[in-house]
């Protein structure tokens, strides 16, 4: 008997758990990627392009999607182009948003920037789901850097393909050699005439 009370109770927690994990997989599942790239100017000026992509690994919609990404302080930058918050009606299952934009710096220094917030509604739930896009890599905003070199480009392309120009230059060279008469020979054959 209790052989039999204990396979129904592991039968009964079997069935408990398969039921939890479906209803727990029919939920958006939201990741996000902050990236963040900086441009120099030739004015001096130097502008971070902020791009966050958000995807939507889940099994059903996330409605009401808003970004907001407030961790660039004021007082160190100035948007230039696009704002910092967005919203969306919805993102489908698998499907993918994108949002940019651009900000000029006006303070000098390293700068980490924090994740931004993404907020979105499931129709299960009463209340906001919150998720967090990736941080990004520190920053060295308006840094001194040395001038680039005009021949970088020669440099790179030698330690790139240097030992393939120098097997096709041999081969030229050989065919050349081979192919034209030498100086010796040509007053030799004059001679025997």
């Amino acid at each position: 008997m209790a052989d039999l009370i204990f396979k129904s109770l592991v039968a009964l927690a079997l069935l408990l758990c398969l039921s939890l994990a479906d209803a727990s997989s029919d939920v958006p599942f939201i990741l996000a990627h902050k990236k963040a790239t900086l441009n120099r100017l030739k004015s001096g000026a130097e502008r971070v392009s902020v791009t966050i992509d958000i995807y939507n690994q889940g099994t059903s919609t996330a409605y009401d999607v808003s970004l907001t990404d407030d961790s660039w302080p004021n007082e160190a930058f100035n948007v230039v182009s696009g704002s910092m918050s967005k919203t969306w009606e919805r993102l489908d299952a698998g499907g993918i948003l994108s949002h940019t934009f651009e900000l000029e710096a006006t303070q000098k220094g390293v700068y980490s920037g924090e994740p931004a917030v993404i907020k979105f509604r499931v129709p299960t739930k009463a209340s906001l789901q919150e998720a967090y896009s990736t941080p990004i890599l520190p920053l060295d905003v308006l840094a001194d850097r040395p001038p680039e070199k005009k021949l970088d480009w020669v440099k790179k392309l030698l330690a790139k393909y240097g030992s393939l120009i120098s097997v096709i230059t041999i081969v030229v060279l050989f065919v050349y050699l081979v192919a034209t008469p030498s100086k010796s020979s040509a007053k030799s054959n004059k001679k025997r005439r």
